[in-house]
């Protein structure tokens, strides 16, 4: 055991999970890679949960952090803030909502937690719909509506929470159907649980589902269901925390994959709009978030160091057109993958879109998951010089791959060759 793992022991909750048999220190990275305490260099399929959107070390993001940070760090919502109004003004614009207001939080969990706010106080109900295997957070009301058993340490909630089926095309009592069939068939469900309840706030709902292992519905899923909704005025939250961006490659938001009957009532965000700095955020209607009726300020949410990194970081993500890299990566990548489980036993299913990638690992022959090899195949890539995650709903045996939106098409097969290598040796 490491000095530096015995004091994270010692002092740091036992809850506080670590990756790797030998926890890693991670001491600096540069574009795709990073470096251990040790000297080792890493190419990065996980970019710090996903955080790490555009590269390690950008050279535009540690420029405006760093003038920045010569000026003044912070200052509080309590006074007019010219990065924070100029970041607002460019998310609100790129976010499809009309007459949207933006308000800044440090992070995913605490924009969620917001939303819920905003819709409950909205709707003066506290009954929401969440979807089945979903993740949205860590505070009382996130871990109350998250549906993986997983990640939720308690069934204490300020709320209300009914799940809904359709976060997963290839697990449970639909799965069987066509896409057409199945959201026929989670729309019938949606509507009888809507017919035993008192009117719900809102539905929450990850476009992709992230700690959930990188599943997702059917395209045109959570429009048909936004048709039901509307109907009863129950308002549309999508958790885009991990999917928004340009992630997905085919769109900016996730949620624009089910956007036939328009956009949500609110989007929350964070993660890779900040690059590694602490960004989060709520878009809304005005009339929904202007619906408190209290004075509420945010500390630290909008301080003019994160805002100036995250216009920063936009900017490039823009004008480098780093969705559009995405897309035509990432498809490579998936199919890439795809020729490599079709060949390894165990591997169930290779899913995603974009950089969002996941590879969903089963004992050989039976539907059971695996989270024993996918912990070994952690490990494995690891050893050869690869960085990935791990997630999923009954239990975690799917690899995640997400790397940074830059990635090249060299580093994407130096990262398939050390991925296939490790699900090889773990057989």
């Amino acid at each position: 055991m490491s000095d530096l793992y015995a004091r994270h022991r010692n002092v740091l909750p036992d809850w506080l999970a670590l990756y790797y048999e030998d926890p890693l220190e991670i001491t600096h990275g540069e574009g795709r890679y990073v470096w251990d305490a040790d000297g080792n260099r890493y190419l990065d399929f996980f970019g710090g949960i996903l955080t790490t959107m555009t590269a390690h070390a950008l050279p535009e993001v540690t420029k405006a952090v760093s003038e920045q940070a010569g000026r003044i760090i912070h200052s509080s919502t309590l006074y007019l803030n010219r990065p924070m109004v100029e970041l607002a003004e460019r998310i609100a614009q790129l976010s499809g909502i009309p007459d949207a207001r933006v308000f800044f939080t440090t992070s995913g969990t605490e924009a969620n937690d917001t939303a819920l706010l905003l819709a409950t106080a909205y709707r003066r109900s506290n009954t929401v719909l969440a979807m089945r295997n979903s993740y949205h957070g860590r505070s009382f009301s996130a871990v109350g509506i998250t549906g993986n058993r997983s990640w939720s340490p308690t069934s204490l909630s300020p709320l209300q929470t009914l799940y809904v089926h359709g976060g997963v095309r290839t697990r449970g009592p639909y799965a069987h159907l066509d896409d057409d069939a199945f959201i026929a068939a989670c729309v019938e469900d949606l509507k009888d649980l809507l017919g035993h309840t008192r009117p719900p706030a809102a539905l929450i709902a990850e476009p992709v589902q992230g700690v959930g292992g990188f599943t997702m519905p059917p395209d045109g899923l959570y429009a048909a269901f936004r048709e039901v909704l509307q109907e009863r005025g129950i308002l549309w939250i999508a958790d885009e925390v991990q999917t928004g961006w340009g992630r997905t490659g085919e769109h900016f938001w996730g949620w624009q994959a089910h956007s036939r009957n328009g956009p949500p009532d609110i989007v929350t965000f964070a993660k890779g709009i900040g690059n590694g700095t602490s960004i989060g955020g709520v878009i809304a209607r005005a009339e929904i978030m202007n619906c408190l009726d209290a004075n509420s300020i945010s500390t630290f949410g909008g301080t003019q160091l994160t805002m100036a990194a995250g216009l920063a970081n936009l900017s490039y993500l823009l004008e480098h057109d780093l969705q559009g890299n995405a897309r035509r990566v990432g498809g490579l990548l998936l199919e890439r993958l795809r020729a490599v489980a079709a060949q390894v036993p165990g591997v169930r299913e290779v899913r995603g879109r974009g950089l969002m990638i996941g590879v969903e690992l089963v004992r050989p022959g039976t539907d059971e998951a695996d989270p024993d090899r996918a912990s070994a195949v952690l490990e494995a890539a690891r050893a050869g010089g690869l960085l990935i995650g791990k997630g999923g709903g009954h239990n975690t045996s799917a690899l995640r791959v997400a790397p940074p939106l830059s990635l090249t098409v060299a580093e994407a097969e130096e990262g398939a060759e050390i991925l296939e290598e490790a699900l090889r040796s773990t057989q």
